[in-house]
């Protein structure tokens, strides 16, 4: 019923408030090792969301577990998405996933539990398209919105944020990244988003 009304009761990523201001946090997150796969949309109906599967059957999300181990890895928050192409384009994003890549493909990551240190340390994929990689300590601008993460409302917040984040002197180092905290079927009002702009 929690996942419903948007309780999460999953792990999610260690960071530090560096500065809050009433437009948004600076946070320092820690180290991390993710699992991500790297595809082209159209393979998936256009769907910008398609690698979930993928991740979702590394981890045995949805049944067996498709690593060499085999072991079931619990599942974290948020999915992280960056979608591809140039700045204007929008994102959309899932509890963790993280999406980025050229014009026609799109990469989706998953945040691994804490007690993954290393990328060796995680079990070794069976779907050659998954990939564990570490993720270092890095810092974002971020703003939390509620409801859903379409396209148009993305695309706003990342250039409200933008603009807040120059206006005050930070330096954006990189794309936006769409963190969505909940599963699809949580209802919009109690949905957990944020838009997460890397910054030095």
């Amino acid at each position: 019923m929690g996942m419903v009304f948007g309780k999460i009761s999953v792990e999610t990523p260690k960071y530090e408030v560096v500065q809050s201001s009433p437009d948004y946090e600076i946070r320092k997150y820690s180290p991390s090792v993710a699992a991500e796969v790297t595809y082209d949309p159209s393979q998936f109906k256009g769907d910008k969301d398609g690698g979930f599967m993928v991740l979702a059957n590394y981890i045995g999300a949805l049944g067996n577990p498709q690593n060499a181990k085999p072991e079931k890895i619990a599942m974290t928050a948020p999915v992280i998405t960056k979608s591809p192409g140039d700045e204007s384009e929008k994102i959309a994003m899932t509890a963790p996933v993280v999406t980025k890549g050229d014009k026609s493909m799109v990469t989706m990551q998953f945040l691994l539990p804490a007690k993954y240190k290393k990328a060796e340390e995680a079990p070794k994929p069976v779907d050659e398209r998954v990939v564990i990689r570490e993720e270092g300590e890095r810092k974002y601008g971020v703003v939390t919105f509620g409801g859903v993460a379409t396209e148009e409302v993305v695309a706003d917040k990342v250039e409200k944020l933008k603009k807040s984040l120059e206006r005050d002197g930070h330096k954006v180092i990189g794309d936006f990244l769409l963190a969505r905290y909940n599963p699809p079927w949580t209802l919009p009002p109690f949905r957990t988003n944020e838009v997460m702009i890397p910054v030095e």
